[in-house]
């Protein structure tokens, strides 16, 4: 008996999606189209490439949304976060006693992988891990404050999982 439908590759960052969109993804791989379509929404990369920028570029988001929050004592791209253990960047809290004084730590570490993306996807991760210094959970307050600082957070989140798809299946487009 021969299968008359093709076997759907596996597309782990948009798992979470309906069966309906990860079919038209699908369809979109298959037919060499889904890179095309985002070079049409993101012609090209930002230049925000070593840590100074990255530096400077969190500090102002983070000056313009959440300037009482916690200070950040290292902001850095990190080679050794990999997409594939879930983690895109990472916002640690670290608290320990000196004295008689509770100190603590706030760092935000980027997948090196963001080095070499459209600016709209660093944008996103970043006020991802930002909103993590409010908001320890992914809950309700979290994404709320998320979509205060990117309104079009979860569509933003949506293309950069597109892209991660890209890069994983048929590779970079830049």
């Amino acid at each position: 008996m021969s299968r008359s439908l093709k076997q759907p590759t596996s597309l782990k960052y948009l798992s979470a999606y309906s069966p309906q969109v990860q079919s038209q993804i699908q369809t979109m791989l298959d037919q060499d189209k889904l890179g095309a379509f985002l070079l049409t929404k993101y012609p090209e990369q930002h230049t925000i490439n070593n840590d100074k920028l990255l530096r400077d570029y969190v500090m102002e988001l983070k000056n313009r949304y959440l300037r009482k929050s916690s200070p950040l004592s290292k902001i850095t791209y990190d080679k050794k976060i990999h997409v594939v253990n879930n983690a895109l960047g990472l916002h640690t809290f670290v608290s320990r006693v000196q004295g008689s004084k509770l100190k603590s730590k706030n760092e935000i570490r980027i997948s090196e992988l963001f080095k070499t993306a459209p600016e709209a996807f660093l944008e996103m991760i970043v006020v991802h891990e930002l909103s993590h210094i409010r908001e320890k959970n992914h809950d309700k307050a979290f994404y709320k404050l998320c979509e205060h600082m990117l309104p079009d957070y979860h569509q933003m989140e949506f293309e950069m999982r597109l892209y991660l798809t890209q890069l994983e299946l048929k590779g970079s487009i830049y």
